[in-house]
Order: structure tokens, then C-alpha cells, then sequence
């Protein structure tokens, strides 16, 4: 069924896939940075921790200076505010580079996710955060190249259950998280993995098969696979031990995660690995005598964090 509705919605609105470029993804000589966990929808949590760590003012305008901010992926889903949030964090890159500083928003599973269509924990309201004045007539075309595809045995049961499942806006946020729209195109400018000073940031973690690999190769192939969705399968984006996923690092014993660790800080030349992707139920986490911070608090108010 997802795969046919994707179809469809390429059918509908001829998606044509561009050419994936990458950010700089080294940086040596940062005087301050602020690294921020998992969001999952919560645009209060979110301006909260930006405010707390002197990131933005009261008009939510950028006020770190030269600061940079790592925000470690899984601003979408579960929560209802994913735009609002894109759209400060947007506005944050911009504003920051001018005054000398820089945000990173690193790819998180849920931001693949959504640019190549696995809506499993996209909630409602993020679908209608997106409705406009011809959103039934998007939806109505959309509906109708399902019912050429599909051509159901009960029309109306079919109708049902598509009505339920698709609500107004649904259509646009597709167009909008798809690698040529607006969010599936500024998702694709960032990287998966981030090297700043001596610390290496990114949303799951770092396996030993990842640790093999060069950081400009990790972040390419990320890329390059939510363009072309035929290199997901098998592929690095996906894999559970993928830099999207991986959580042996926080969850693995001590035994095994302490020398897996230390591959990786010997191969990227780190002190420590910072992720997010595994709550914590608690304050952010610091493993393995501070080689490992895991700062993924589940500050979202789905989750109930602080």
C-alpha cells in the first residue's frame, strides 16, 4: 500500500530528483558549541532549549554570536509542530551564518524517513500544518490516481479508510519532504555526521563497519540514497547499523561498546562521540568516562521529558 501510494503521488506531480550537495562537515577552532537532542514535534521544548542555552532572544531571532548549534536529526514526527520548527531553524541558519556562527542540522532517522516516505509516526496535525485553499482538490487527484492503480473491489470502504489516512494537507507535506521540495531539499544540504574541534556528532551512532568509512563518504552516501530511493535498500540509510540507527554504542555493555568506541574515536582522531536517537529517561547521559554523551533527553511532551 505505501508503495503504491508513493507512486501515485510521483505520478500526480512529476517529481524529477536533483543532484545532492553536501555542507562542509569539519571544523576546527570553535570557541563555544551547543548541541541539542531530539525535538520530535515540540516547537515549545525546542525555542525553550534554544533560549536556555543563549541561542536565541525573546523574538526568537539568533543571539549566539559565533556560536555553533548541533541540532543531532528527529525534528519530525510524533509531536505536531514539525513545521513551525523547520521553519525557526531555517531562518537560525541564516541568520547565524551572518553573525559569524552556524547551525547544524544533522540527519536524523525520522528526517529520512520522511523524504523517502515511511510515515509510520507522522502524526495528524503535521500533515494539516500544511493545508491550503486547494488541498481537496489535490487530495481529490491524488485519491483518483489510487483508485486507477488500485481499482478496489468496494469503493466505499476504500474511500473510508483513504479519507481517514489522508487528511487535507497530507498531499502538500508529501510535495514538501520530497527530495525536489522545499524541506526534502534542505534535509539533503545537511550531512548525517559532523566532526567540530575534537568531538563527532551525529543521531545514531557509530558502528565498527562505519568506522571504516571517511566522513565526506558517510555523509555522500546518505545523501545520495534519499535521492534515489532504489539505493535505500541494502543500503547505509537504512541499515541498522547505519549512522541513523546504530544505538550499540549507548546500549551495547561496556565489554563490547568501549572498544567499539574506541575504533571509532582512533579512526575520525576524536575525544568523544555526542548522539541523540536513544532516550536517555534522564538527564543527558555521559558513558564511558566521557567518551560517549547521549543527549537525547526525550524533551518532546510526547515522550514526557524534561
Amino acid at each position: 500500500m505505501l508503495l503504491r501510494r508513493v507512486r501515485a503521488l510521483v505520478a500526480v506531480f512529476a517529481t524529477i530528483l536533483p543532484s545532492a550537495f553536501g555542507q562542509q562537515d569539519t571544523f576546527q577552532g570553535v570557541a563555544r558549541i551547543v548541541a541539542i537532542g531530539d525535538l520530535h514535534g515540540d516547537y515549545e521544548a525546542a525555542t525553550e532549549a534554544l533560549r536556555l542555552g543563549g541561542l536565541i532572544d525573546a523574538k526568537n531571532k539568533w543571539s549566539g554570536g559565533k556560536t555553533h548549534l548541533v541540532q543531532t536529526g528527529d525534528i519530525p514526527d510524533r509531536g505536531p509542530d514539525t513545521r513551525k520548527i523547520i521553519d525557526l531553524m531555517m531562518n537560525l541558519e541564516k541568520q547565524a551564518k551572518k553573525a559569524g556562527g552556524a547551525v547544524h542540522m544533522l540527519i536524523g532517522n525520522h528526517e529520512a524517513m520522511n523524504v523517502y516516505g515511511d510515515l509510520r509516526y507522522t502524526t495528524k496535525e503535521e500533515f494539516t500544518a500544511f493545508q491550503k485553499s486547494d488541498s481537496a482538490e489535490l487530495r481529490e487527484a491524488y485519491y483518483q490516481r489510487l483508485l486507477e492503480e488500485g481499482k478496489p473491489t468496494d469503493e466505499g470502504v476504500f474511500k473510508k479508510k483513504f479519507e481517514t489516512e489522508t487528511p487535507l494537507g497530507f498531499v502538500e507535506q508529501r510535495q514538501a519532504w520530497t527530495p525536489k521540495g522545499e524541506i526534502g531539499k534542505w534535509v539533503m544540504s545537511h550531512n548525517a555526521v559532523v566532526k567540530i574541534n575534537d568531538t563527532l556528532f551525529m543521531h545514531g551512532g557509530i558502528s565498527p563497519r562505519v568506522a571504516e568509512m571517511k566522513l565526506d563518504q558517510i555523509n555522500k552516501t546518505i545523501r545520495e540514497e534519499l535521492a534515489d530511493s532504489s539505493k535505500l535498500q541494502g543500503g547505509l540509510t537504512t541499515a541498522e547499523d547505519g549512522p541513523l540507527w546504530y544505538r550499540g554504542l549507548v546500549n551495547d555493555p561496556e565489554d563490547k561498546a568501549g572498544p567499539n568506541l574506541e575504533t571509532a574515536l582512533k579512526s575520525f582522531g576524536v575525544a568523544r562521540i555526542v548522539v541523540g536517537h536513544t532516550p536517555t529517561k534522564a538527564p543527558i547521559q555521559a558513558k564511558l568516562n566521557g567518551r560517549l554523551i547521549d543527549i537525547d533527553t526525550g524533551m518532546s511532551r510526547v515522550f514526557g521529558g524534561p
